[in-house]
């Protein structure tokens, strides 16, 4: 298991780099006797109600590159205090982030009340993502109802060989997501379409695609 270990303290004093420090000594012992393969271990000097720090950044990066599995803190209060605690325990959770704390030594236990607004935000999030793509939906068949012709950019799709590609509007897919559309919202809002694709897939022919410009383009 891929993992990371995250440590903080709130100010600069020798007392609290000295917990810095221990924390860090704990965390590795931790992940030794889980028999984890420690990736990065970061540590900062930051207030936990504030999110806005670089470890933190560099910590959701990796997460976002897959490049991570679990996570080490000492305690919950070393990832942040107040809504920063709540708000970073939920993207943790959203992304399958393992937690392991010294404090607990091994597996996380969140508190019921923990539990009950991390679900609360898991079911809001839910339910703006899909009015989010009703929207979308909505607004696509008012404009094909104006003549609006989607379609017409199958004539972007390209097939290098092997099995048959599923034909997809990439040009269409490319437009979207220049709006800032989200791979999954793309993909909900081709399927209104009556193409059979999965956010994979739309992510993977993307790719392609822009692959393709890049090359020709240098």
């Amino acid at each position: 298991m891929n993992a990371i270990i995250y440590a903080r303290v709130s100010t600069s004093k020798d007392s609290q780099e000295t917990s810095l420090h221990r924390q860090i000594v704990e965390l590795t012992e931790l992940g030794d006797r889980m028999g984890m393969c420690i990736l990065e271990t970061i540590s900062e000097q930051a207030s936990g109600y504030e999110v806005e720090r670089d470890g933190l950044f560099y910590l959701f990066q990796l997460i976002k590159e897959n490049k991570v599995d679990a996570l080490l803190i000492q305690d919950e209060t070393r990832l942040g205090r107040g809504h920063a605690r709540v708000a970073i325990l939920h993207f943790l959770k959203k992304e399958g982030i393992k937690l392991f704390t010294s404090s607990q030594n091994g597996n996380f236990q969140l508190s019921e009340s923990d539990e009950m607004v991390l679900e609360i935000l898991s079911i809001v999030e839910e339910y703006q993502r899909k009015i989010h793509n009703m929207k979308i939906k909505r607004g696509m068949k008012k404009a094909i109802e104006n003549g609006y012709k989607p379609q017409k950019n199958l004539e972007g799709s390209s097939n290098a060989g092997g099995r048959d590609k599923k034909e997809l509007p990439i040009l269409e897919i490319v437009r979207l997501r220049k709006n800032e559309l989200t791979f999954e919202e793309i993909a909900a809002t081709l399927r209104g379409f009556g193409y059979d694709v999965s956010k994979a897939t739309v992510n993977r022919r993307y790719n392609e695609y822009i692959n393709e410009v890049s090359i020709i383009e240098s």
